[in-house]
């Protein structure tokens, strides 16, 4: 069965008080997408790389690519006004079957224990989603006030949400809501169950300065 990674890079540096979009900043010497990619590619060469940009940075991507001799094969797409388009014309571009690992091209700490589980899950049920548990203490806010949630009924969700292709691509042909804030809430609107397998801990999104330090840390020790 064919595997793609769907790899989505559409955010800024608002952020980040940077005018560099926040995929491109560099992460102990190249631009953290690079990094994104690598991990798929080292988990399994025979993954197909996918990336969406928004098309005006396309001739910057090319550039960089150049100037870090970055020469791991990938196909470009162009992005849309929001994730779900972004998602949407990527799938586009895919077969109608396979498995795709759909990932936030500002996750470059992925592991691939968590690449394994997705794919794993995926390939036997359909659908996976890597979580990780709640370990802080959190509060459920109302109109009247706050109070406490108990943590264990929580989980933080991460990325790849991997799919079987002509499953996704179904889901993906609703019409856009804003209560989709991921890919597994687009497929469960269907109706379909969603599969929670283990994430890990240091696959940490990438959307501020301290992030940035912590991954330079992390990057150096994570398998």
């Amino acid at each position: 069965m064919e595997k793609f990674a769907l790899i989505v890079a559409g955010g800024s540096g608002s952020r980040m008080g940077s005018d560099i979009p926040k995929q491109f900043l560099l992460l102990n010497g190249k631009p953290t997408l690079m990094h994104t990619i690598e991990r798929f590619k080292n988990y399994d060469d025979s993954i197909q790389i996918c990336l969406v940009l928004p098309e005006a940075q396309f001739s910057y991507w090319e550039n960089l690519c150049t100037q870090h001799h970055f020469s791991i094969p990938h196909k470009l797409t162009a992005g849309g006004n929001t994730r779900f388009q972004s998602v949407k014309n990527g799938l586009n571009k895919l077969p109608n079957s396979g498995i795709v690992f759909i990932h936030d091209g500002v996750r470059p700490l992925v592991s691939n224990q968590t690449i394994s589980n997705c794919e794993k899950t995926a390939l036997k049920s359909g659908n996976a989603l890597p979580v990780t548990p709640v370990i802080e203490s959190i509060r459920e806010i109302s109109t009247t006030g706050s109070k406490h949630a108990d943590r264990n009924n929580f989980r933080l969700v991460q990325t790849p949400q991997t799919f079987k292709i002509d499953l996704i691509k179904q889901a993906f042909e609703q019409e856009e809501s804003s209560f989709f804030t991921d890919d597994a809430s687009v497929c469960e609107a269907m109706g379909v169950t969603i599969n929670l397998v283990e994430g890990n801990p240091e696959n940490i999104k990438i959307t501020q300065p301290s992030d940035l330090k912590i991954a330079e840390f992390l990057l150096s020790s994570l398998v």
